[in-house]
């Protein structure tokens, strides 16, 4: 199983882990791959920029120290983009929803903007 997490979930998974259920906790424990995108990494600059995140450590030490591999944003994952219906308007949360389309990952995620997708969901 591949799994593609969203940005909050790196950061529960490493500073508030008893925020995920357990369940979810096992499936990223045990999953074949789990994913970070970049675009995560884009989104906590952003917010940290804008005074609305602060990490105690950096996010992509975060996700090296988990054992998370990065996902980078390829221009393939660009042009999916335009065929996504606008049910979501987060940009970063769209590229997300995007990248698990092509790549054939399941989403974990609380944000329950992404139930219109069609893409496998795991509740955190």
């Amino acid at each position: 199983m591949t799994l593609l997490l969203d940005t909050h979930v790196v950061i529960w998974w490493w500073s508030k882990p008893t925020r995920l259920r357990p369940e979810v906790r096992k499936a990223i424990a045990t999953a074949d791959l789990v994913l970070v995108s970049s675009a995560s990494a884009w989104e906590v600059v952003v917010k940290q920029s804008l005074g609305k995140l602060t990490l105690p450590t950096a996010f992509a030490a975060m996700v090296k120290d988990a054992g998370f591999n990065e996902l980078p944003v390829r221009f393939h994952h660009a042009a999916a983009l335009a065929s996504l219906p606008a049910h979501h308007r987060d940009p970063f949360d769209r590229m997300l929803i995007a990248q698990a389309v092509t790549d054939r990952a399941s989403i974990v995620t609380h944000d329950p903007a992404f139930e219109p997708y069609d893409v496998e969901i795991l509740w955190t």
